[in-house]
């Protein structure tokens, strides 16, 4: 049979990794896909050295390919938002495939590229998008399509997970590790997306969207980052039986669906809590299955690439079939997509961790225990350290029962304007994920 064509848009660590993995499994994957797969065309703006492409077609327009003939899919691996946003359309228009990498142009452009996938009969594949080499996105879309979804969470950036990792295991500051990281490779020269939540955010919208069956809606995402996580704090969770992670959070309630990224206490015998450095997990849970978990490596050039030539694979499989019985885009019918609101983060539910730094005065435990009863706030535990050395200031360490986040924000209010109570109240969120 005919092999199928394939274009290659980005020649970097991910599109270097796919191109070898085609070439040095090629007998392997067709054997898998029923016919061969060829790189036809690559769009490059520089040499990968890691690559050796002698003999394929190069050209410096990623339009080029898009526009071409001869190819059958294009592997769009350029990132960012606005040109692979107009290259994924003009290739959907010119009838071919996609398969990408890009979470950022899924999660803020994906209904507009699967509207127009459909209208053009054409499938855009984007496992690689999550998790790197963990094929999260076809466990819950078809491994788990017999289950109603409950929650799930992630731990879906590796850089932050290397940073909370070197913090709790060495005790080191946020800053040192943050420095490390960016001379390794693993954090970028401006690390916002990664410590703000911001990439763990386009992952969680992309993986709620296929749980829960609604519309993609990033800008709804709630994000917060590790940049104010102190080794103190990381210290007292240890201390308290738990570990913080940098965790994706999405619930589904009879109000709304919970989307959320932020520092998370979570008990250190759960397997997730023991995930360490760069690597990531997902935690799903069904109604029928249970609680299931996906680790790997979360980045990199050759388990990105893993992912997305498995997309490969499975549209090649699927360019005979007929359109309306390929699996959705989204796991859920189009038609069938539910308009279940995202909640607000003041409505989310939530336990909490709160650090309180108070003047070593009799009476300030039964103020701050008031302020929270007054709120329906209930206080699983309390540790209280001795005053320290510098600034004769006690910490006060309390986790409380799961509570509407507006009555935590009402009661840190309160407690930060107690005279005994110095400075800003530390609010970490808390999940069992039993």
């Amino acid at each position: 049979m005919k092999p199928v064509k394939v274009g290659i848009c980005g020649l970097g660590t991910v599109g270097g990794g796919t191109f070898n993995v085609l070439q040095r499994n090629a007998e392997e994957i067709a054997r898998r896909a029923g016919r061969g797969i060829e790189v036809a065309q690559i769009a490059m703006r520089s040499q990968n050295p890691n690559c050796q492409i002698t003999g394929t077609p190069i050209t410096a327009d990623v339009f080029e390919v898009a526009c071409n003939p001869e190819i059958d899919i294009v592997i769009e691996l350029i990132g960012g938002y606005t040109v692979a946003r107009d290259l994924v359309l003009k290739a959907i228009e010119n009838g071919k495939h996609v398969v990408t990498a890009n979470k950022a142009l899924i999660a803020v452009h994906g209904n507009e590229i699967f509207a127009k996938a459909r209208e053009n009969g054409v499938i855009v594949a984007f496992e690689a998008a999550v998790a790197g080499g963990i094929p999260v996105i076809k466990a819950i879309r078809e491994g788990l399509s017999a289950n109603r979804i409950n929650w799930l969470a992630g731990i879906i950036n590796g850089t932050g997970n290397f940073i909370l990792t070197e913090m709790r295991e060495k005790g080191r500051a946020f800053p040192d590790v943050l420095a490390e990281a960016q001379a390794l490779g693993y954090a970028e020269a401006d690390p916002t997306f990664d410590v703000e939540g911001i990439d763990a955010a386009h992952k969680l919208t992309i993986l709620a969207s296929i749980a829960f069956g609604i519309p993609l809606q990033f800008d709804k995402a709630y994000t917060e980052g590790i940049t104010q996580l102190t080794t103190a704090d990381v210290n007292y969770a240890e201390a308290l039986g738990y570990r913080i992670k940098h965790l994706g959070m999405a619930r589904r309630t009879a109000e709304g669906i919970e989307l959320r990224v932020h520092p998370t206490l979570i008990p250190a015998d759960r397997l997730i809590a023991n995930v360490n450095g760069v690597m990531n997990a997902v935690m799903v849970n069904g109604d029928a299955a249970g609680s299931t978990l996906y680790y790997g490596a979360g980045a990199g050039m050759e388990p990105t690439a893993s992912s997305v030539v498995g997309d490969l694979v499975d549209v090649v499989r699927a360019m005979t079939s007929d359109p309306e019985n390929r699996v959705p885009h989204l796991a859920f019918q189009p038609d069938s997509l539910s308009a279940h609101p995202i909640l607000p983060i003041e409505a989310c539910k939530s336990a909490y961790y709160l650090r309180i730094q108070a003047k070593d005065h009799p009476g300030v435990l039964a103020q701050v225990a008031s302020i929270l009863s007054e709120r329906g706030i209930n206080i699983e535990s309390i540790m209280q350290k001795e005053a320290e050395e510098q600034d004769g200031l006690v910490p006060m360490i309390l986790l409380t029962h799961g509570v509407v986040e507006q009555r935590i924000n009402d009661a840190i209010v309160a407690l930060e304007a107690l005279q005994d109570v110095v400075g800003n109240v530390v609010r970490i969120r808390v999940e069992q994920l039993n």
